[in-house]
């Protein structure tokens, strides 16, 4: 909408993408702040608390009366900051408001089965979901093939040149990696904030990289992909970026709310589009390196058992390794997020180094 006004009235200010992500930022920010509580408040009164897994640690089950689908509310306001900010012509930014609401639903369905269905973990069925995330992925990754303007290439880290055209199978390795990413982050919220920081982490380096990409000059003279118009979905990072870091006021330990799957499976959705989008879905390995860790953990620990009937790990996802190994969540979480910090300040020097 601000954008608009640039054009009928022609103030300046409004025109610069810079200035529009940054408040993008700061009114998903506000809005998060005052509906949290409000939202708080409702699902305590609504008993739409967080079911906690039978097999969990022994002090999860202290939780069990934490509120649940706070990724409504940050989703929401992420959006509506979007909507006011980004142009939403571009083809960018109304595929990532797809991605966002569509996996924020496919997510509050799975959670409300949570809540509703005899205070369980179960939720949706496991199959019913993939079903879902796999159809929206391809719905998502068709539109990008064929009416946007990022090409099939497939580029890989620290490399200027695109090694091969994946040309129509582009469709089913975008989805690949928007499903992949999104059950890689729900996969990792299982503590306080945990989830949260890492994607912040994610988001802020996929938004540089889209930056540059959709930048003639920067993109020229780093060697990145050439992506018009590519930039514009800063917007919709850095929305997302306010929501979440003023979620996490009330999410960091000990949780007051906890995002739930509307969250976490619309934040994991989102960061892989953005991956698929800037062509760094290989880089996506660093960028995202505490996500893949905790879904490695899962996959290691499943093919162990089944195969040689013997688990790697105390307990997988591996935040739980290290919970019963003695580590105070807060240790773990901390940790954790050094490690994300990490992470994508290597996968930024790939920018320069190609």
């Amino acid at each position: 909408m601000f954008y608009y006004i640039y054009e009928l009235i022609n103030l300046n200010f409004f025109q610069y993408l810079t200035v529009r992500a940054g408040m993008s930022f700061f009114i998903s920010f506000t809005l998060t702040i005052w509906l949290m509580p409000k939202f708080i408040r409702w699902a305590r009164a609504k008993n739409a608390n967080q079911p906690i897994y039978e097999l969990a640690p022994q002090n999860h089950q202290k939780k069990g009366k934490t509120p649940t689908m706070g990724g409504l509310v940050f989703i929401f306001t992420a959006v509506v900051a979007s909507l006011l900010c980004a142009r939403l012509e571009n083809i960018y930014v109304i595929v990532s408001l797809i991605t966002l609401i569509g996996f924020c639903a496919i997510g509050f369905d799975d959670d409300l089965g949570k809540i509703l269905g005899a205070q369980n973990h179960a939720g949706m069925k496991p199959r019913v979901k993939m079903l879902c995330l796999s159809t929206l992925a391809l719905v998502v990754a068709s539109i990008l093939y064929f009416a946007s303007d990022i090409g099939a290439e497939l580029f890989v880290p620290f490399y200027k040149f695109p090694m091969l055209n994946l040309s129509f199978f582009a469709i089913f390795f975008w989805s690949l990696v928007i499903v992949a990413t999104s059950n890689a982050v729900n996969l990792t919220d299982g503590l306080d904030g945990l989830a949260t920081v890492p994607s912040i982490f994610s988001l802020l380096t996929l938004a540089i990289f889209a930056y540059l990409s959709g930048h003639a000059l920067f993109s020229s003279y780093l060697f990145l992909p050439k992506i018009a118009n590519l930039g514009e979905v800063i917007i919709i990072a850095t929305a997302l970026i306010g929501s979440l870091l003023a979620f996490l006021w009330y999410n960091c330990y000990p949780a007051q709310v906890f995002m739930g799957d509307s969250g976490s499976l619309s934040i994991g959705a989102f960061i892989g589009l953005m991956g698929v989008m800037s062509k760094n879905e290989f880089l996506l390995i660093i960028i995202c390196f505490v996500f893949f860790i905790e879904t490695l953990s899962v996959i290691l620990q499943v093919g162990s058992f089944k195969i040689f009937k013997k688990r790697i790990f105390l307990m997988a996802p591996i935040h739980h390794h290290f919970e019963i190994k003695g580590w105070v969540e807060n240790k773990i979480i901390v940790r954790f997020w050094i490690i994300a910090l990490l992470a994508n300040i290597i996968a930024l020097i790939a920018i320069k180094l190609r």
